[in-house]
């Protein structure tokens, strides 16, 4: 994505991107993943190539990752996040995946900034800011409550962004 219009029509996505980046700044802590930071939310679509399969979004990938079977992984190919939520809390869990889940969403993350160059610069555009994913649906291993709450989503893509900006 460059900074320089080629036409005046293709200067509004410019100015609208200009925005959301100027308010990241002038944020401290972005303490939602909806609205204008939606693209920080696992559901948000975007293509993740991650263990050989490609996901229309992070949350597919995740799922799929709690199963080994790569016949299983592959239903999670094409369909949006929230049934991908659905089903993976139905499939048969790998026996590791209480060990191995918050490398596992690391990794996924890494693929979803390293691969989408424009979210990556918003990730990166972040600044210092605290992320958190405050919901009201009770997520508090992955986000927070009323403030409370483990966030690891949030730490994960703080930790993500600090390497993307040491690249």
């Amino acid at each position: 994505m460059g900074y320089f219009p080629k036409s005046r029509e293709s200067a509004i996505p410019l100015i609208s991107d200009l925005n959301c980046i100027l308010g990241v700044i002038m944020s401290k802590v972005i303490d939602s993943f909806r609205g204008k930071f939606h693209w920080l939310s696992n559901f948000y679509s975007c293509s993740v190539h991650y263990e050989g399969l490609t996901f229309g979004n992070t949350e597919a990938a995740f799922q799929a990752a709690k199963c080994l079977d790569m016949k299983e992984r592959e239903k999670f190919v094409g369909i949006n996040p929230l049934i991908a939520k659905r089903m993976g809390r139905r499939v048969k869990l790998r026996s590791n995946w209480e060990t191995v889940k918050i490398g596992v969403m690391r990794e996924v993350l890494r693929c979803k900034f390293s691969q989408n160059p424009e979210l990556k610069a918003k990730l990166i555009a972040t600044g210092d800011s605290k992320l958190e994913e405050g919901n009201n649906h009770g997520d508090r291993i992955w986000g927070t409550v009323n403030g409370k709450g483990q966030n690891h989503l949030g730490k994960l893509l703080m930790e993500v962004r600090a390497e993307l900006k040491g690249e």
